[in-house]
């Protein structure tokens, strides 16, 4: 791909700066060179570094930043149908890019110097995160020392910024807030960290979702921010929804979008493979025009049920300012059906194509192996299913995936 930067004073850098609702257009205009990038993306297990400095300067990782911070504050409905946009030319792409954004929704609860000294002050800033409280952060005179190794942190070696998710330590006890123990994110700079080679997997290669370890770093406490529960300073609808479902509509548009684009590879091989074995072409075959019905169809229904999900958790959070449990508990359910749905989607396309989508250098082994990825996701887990169905029978749930 071209090495040439796409600065705030490129057309993909004014759109973002000037109009949010050109922001699809300039996912379009990316997502040409986010394509151009894909096998490099695969080879090299990360973002090259000219197509992460092109989103960085278009502004992608601060569509979710608050305004009041100097980000965009995108409407949750078209930040989806940008990360649907990018992840149809590239999935690990805009999964970094759904990671990098909403992780950056934090911003909503600190102080706005505090925020933009993480999100806007240093070049091209993005906050790679980790979910598990493993780190420990010791309590010193102006903040923590850090220590712990943070597993699966999605584009750590483009990040600026590592969150190391951590328990507070306070005199050689986890220190108690509300009832629980309290974890808080703390941010390292990148260079005080050392990352390890741990993401070998088939698929969503190029996510870089190695793990990073720290060893007695200090982080002033302004770096710091709680993990739950910490007020709101900015009180937009997008920081209304629960992070954890922003991030799951991110996660479940990205899966759906690799089904479409794996449709749309099957449909040009239908057109020019021969089976062995049989007359005519692969389009010509009995069982080709139902698979490619099927899929038209699981495709647009798990993307209606997940927009429709979207769009009324929005509009409740703007015309509420809240999102009552029956539209979280949709979105949840839209979201984790949304990634199943996708890879059942994949499987019958894959299995359709025959010997030719195994190979490497065909992209519906790709497909293939991103989609199962996705599905070993915390988002795309089955007990959700369950969730939602003790929601609608009445029966008592704990919430923290609402």
């Amino acid at each position: 791909m071209s090495s040439e930067r796409v600065t705030p004073a490129s057309p993909a850098g004014r759109i973002l700066a000037h109009a949010r609702d050109s922001a699809l257009q300039c996912a379009r205009e990316l997502s040409v060179l986010v394509r151009a990038a894909a096998d490099e993306i695969e080879f090299a297990r990360e973002l090259p570094t000219a197509l992460f400095h092109a989103l960085a300067d278009a502004g992608i990782f601060q569509l979710a930043l608050p305004k009041a911070v100097g980000g965009i504050e995108l409407d949750l409905p078209t930040y989806a149908l940008v990360i649907e946009e990018i992840a149809r030319a590239d999935a690990s792409t805009a999964w970094c890019v759904n990671q990098g954004a909403i992780f950056a929704t934090y911003a909503a609860r600190m102080p706005v110097p505090d925020a933009r000294a993480i999100w806007i002050d240093p070049p091209r800033a993005v906050v790679a995160n980790t979910p598990a409280p493993v780190g420990r952060a010791v309590v010193a005179a102006g903040g923590f020392r850090v220590t712990g190794r943070h597993p699966f942190s999605t584009g750590c070696r483009h990040a600026t910024w590592l969150a190391s998710h951590s328990h507070v330590i306070e005199n050689g006890a986890v220190r108690m807030r509300d009832g629980k123990p309290e974890a808080r994110y703390c941010l390292v700079r990148a260079a005080e960290a050392e990352i390890h080679d741990t993401w070998r997997t088939r698929g969503m290669r190029g996510t870089g979702t190695h793990h990073w370890s720290v060893n007695d770093v200090f982080v002033p406490a302004e770096r710091t921010f709680l993990y739950a529960n910490a007020p709101l300073v900015q009180q937009g609808p997008l920081y209304q929804i629960p992070r954890t479902l922003v991030f799951a509509a991110g996660d479940s548009t990205c899966a759906l979008a690799v089904a479409r684009s794996c449709l749309e590879a099957f449909i040009e091989l239908a057109g020019a493979k021969a089976p062995r074995y049989t007359q005519g072409l692969l389009r010509d075959q009995t069982l080709t025009p139902f698979t490619v019905g099927r899929a038209e169809a699981r495709i647009r229904c798990g993307r209606a049920f997940l927009m429709e999900a979207i769009g009324e958790a929005w509009h409740e959070a703007v015309t509420s300012g809240a999102v009552s449990l029956e539209r979280r508990a949709a979105l949840r359910l839209a979201t984790t059906h949304g990634i199943r749905l996708a890879a059942e989607v994949v499987d019958d396309l894959y299995s359709a194509a025959g010997a030719t989508a195994a190979f490497e250098g065909h992209v519906m082994q790709r497909h293939f192996q991103d989609i199962h990825v996705i599905t070993q996701h915390v988002q795309g887990r089955l007990s959700h299913y369950e969730l939602v169905g003790k929601i609608g029978l009445g029966l008592s749930v704990e919430t923290p995936h609402l």
